[in-house]
């Protein structure tokens, strides 16, 4: 159990009885909502980006899994804010500071997971039971299936899939097995990348951020992330290959580049911990991003 008050000796007890609005939403982890941008996956791959139905469904999928997935950090964040303030970039966490009382995070976590629920309601029940596992899965992650080693990362790859598969049953479209098979692998190259930046902060001499990382080593996790970015991209020219647009064959180019670069960076920088920064700060690497988005979208739209 986490203590929900006097968590920080150096801050007074009375600041866990607050309710600081700024520190709540940065707890919410609204930076990372980008990971929920899969769930448009769907619409877009199966041309239906001129369908204005289509995208209110997606947009009210996308809002459903940022309210459960910060449900989920919130959580995540309660348990772990021991653990947190010994790590060198989690301890600025608000929960783990003090500024956000655990009680008030778990509250507003449940109410969070309600809002996710109600819209899956709304939408269709195939999708809700989609919501409902994602809300399930990473409960058990943050409780208990993020220490045991392989099944963390295999955990993650599942959360990706969850959300592309979800995007697709909200606009009632098929998503391309290919499709589903290369945001696996996609999800796995990033959280396998994690899992090196963790190791890489750990033998700096600082604090272990999880216990799992005792079963990991970097010589191993260099192998997976070499396996998996080579199984990526093969995964990603076939789904090219065989899409009835010919035309994305020349979206290779701009995947090859973001895998390249991607592991440019952890290697030559040690990023990775936080996916997301990465994707944010480098320019090269977003740049490549929103070159393949707007490649797939247009040959997907002629097509």
């Amino acid at each position: 159990m986490v203590e929900p008050a006097g968590v920080h000796a150096e801050r007074p007890v009375e600041l866990a009885h607050r309710v600081p609005v700024r520190a709540l939403v940065v707890s919410l982890r609204p930076r990372q909502w980008q990971k929920n941008l899969f769930v448009f996956a769907g619409i877009i791959f199966a041309a239906k980006i001129g369908d204005p139905l289509r995208w209110a469904e997606a947009i009210a999928c996308f809002m459903a899994f940022c309210a459960a997935s910060s449900a989920a950090y919130l959580v995540n964040d309660v348990r772990d804010a021991p653990r947190d303030r010994a790590h060198p970039l989690k301890r600025s966490r608000p929960i783990a500071r003090g500024d956000v009382a655990p009680r008030l995070a778990l509250v507003v976590a449940g109410l969070l997971a309600l809002v996710a629920l109600a819209i899956g309601v709304a939408l269709d029940p195939v999708t809700l039971g989609l919501i409902a596992a994602f809300l399930a899965l990473q409960g058990a992650y943050s409780l208990w299936l993020k220490q045991i080693v392989l099944l963390d990362v295999l955990v993650i790859a599942a959360l990706f899939v969850l959300r592309a598969v979800a995007g697709g049953t909200a606009v009632d479209v098929k998503i391309s097995d290919w499709l589903i098979l290369c945001t696996a692998l996609l999800a796995l190259f990033l959280g396998f990348a994690k899992r090196r930046g963790e190791l890489v902060l750990n033998g700096n001499g600082h604090a272990q951020s999880r216990s799992v990382l005792d079963s990991y080593s970097l010589e191993l996790v260099d192998q997976l992330l070499t396996i998996v970015a080579a199984s990526t991209i093969v995964a990603y020219g076939l789904y090219a290959l065989d899409n009835e647009a010919s035309g994305m064959v020349a979206t290779m180019p701009f995947v090859l580049f973001g895998v390249f670069r991607y592991l440019l960076l952890i290697h030559r920088d040690n990023l990775g911990e936080e996916p997301e920064r990465v994707l944010l700060r480098d320019k090269q690497l977003l740049g490549a991003v929103v070159l393949w988005a707007i490649t797939a979208a247009v040959i997907l739209a002629a097509s």
